[in-house]
């Protein structure tokens, strides 16, 4: 069954990913954590399911994506799995999970993969971390890269403020794209970088970019489902466009709910046995 305004149902491949950006064809992304909502999410006609360790704030209310561990990771990417016929499913990987050596990067990133089922995990940095990007590769495993906010890095940066504004950190995330591109990477997500900047690495990279905060020249964009469902309340990045406002639509109806409950109205007649 084709999704809404798709009609190649064939599931999405890294391999597809790289066809989509040499015909000009943008890639939609967007997160999911759990079955119910990542089946909707699928049947609607995406590319793409980050499984991210966005799930940290968005799940768990954390305030950073730091706590999330490689079984909280696993749960939610096998949740995820369960429900997708189409999309590409990539899982992050977290915080501490490659950044103490190769070795135990691989090993990781093995068990995610067998124990999701996703089809490609996504991992934060640059060219430090290319051995370990290529070592995961060379295992057989596809990965995405992500340059520009890195999440995983708040502590060390302070802020999550727009990132490579100034030419050095530009330069670096440029060469840091090529090195990871080059590697085998089948894709990059560029977080809250220049929008000129983030065109100029789409144009350099062979790889497919997808953005968010960086404008409209990427490849493809990628968004938190629960920001862009109106779900969450108090963050308003410039670059988050709502498409829903489910927070009120749920309240509503829970509270209609309650309403119905305390006055007896529910259930009916017609409602029971």
């Amino acid at each position: 069954m084709a999704g809404y305004l798709v009609n190649d149902t064939r599931k999405v491949t890294t391999h597809r990913f790289m066809e989509m950006k040499q015909k000009g064809e943008k890639i939609s992304m967007l997160t999911s954590y759990d079955f119910t909502m990542a089946g909707i999410v699928d049947k609607a006609g995406i590319d793409a399911i980050l499984v991210g360790d966005s799930a940290s704030n968005v799940m768990a209310g954390n305030a950073t994506t730091l706590p999330m561990t490689v079984d909280n990771m696993i749960y939610h990417a096998r949740s995820v799995v369960r429900a997708v016929q189409r999309a590409l499913v990539i899982c992050d990987m977290p915080f501490g999970s490659y950044q103490v050596n190769a070795a135990e990067g691989v090993a990781n990133a093995i068990r995610i993969m067998k124990e999701s089922g996703c089809d490609a995990v996504k991992m934060e940095g640059g060219v430090e971390i290319l051995d370990t990007v290529k070592r995961i590769l060379d295992a057989g495993i596809p990965v995405m890269a992500h340059l520009g906010l890195t999440p995983q890095s708040i502590n060390k940066f302070g802020t999550y403020a727009v990132r490579a504004k100034e030419q050095a950190e530009a330069d670096k995330l440029i060469s840091d794209a090529i090195a990871l591109c080059e590697a085998g990477c089948f894709g990059i997500t560029l977080e809250k970088v220049p929008a000129a900047l983030a065109v100029e690495v789409t144009r350099t990279v062979k790889c497919p970019t997808i953005g968010i905060g960086a404008g409209n020249g990427t490849d493809g964009q990628v968004l938190v489902i629960a920001d862009m469902l109106g779900m969450t309340q108090g963050f308003s990045p410039r670059f988050l466009r709502r498409y829903a406002d489910l927070n009120t639509v749920i309240t509503d109806a829970v509270g209609r709910y309650v309403e119905d409950v305390k006055s007896g109205d529910f259930p009916n007649e017609s409602e029971s046995y």
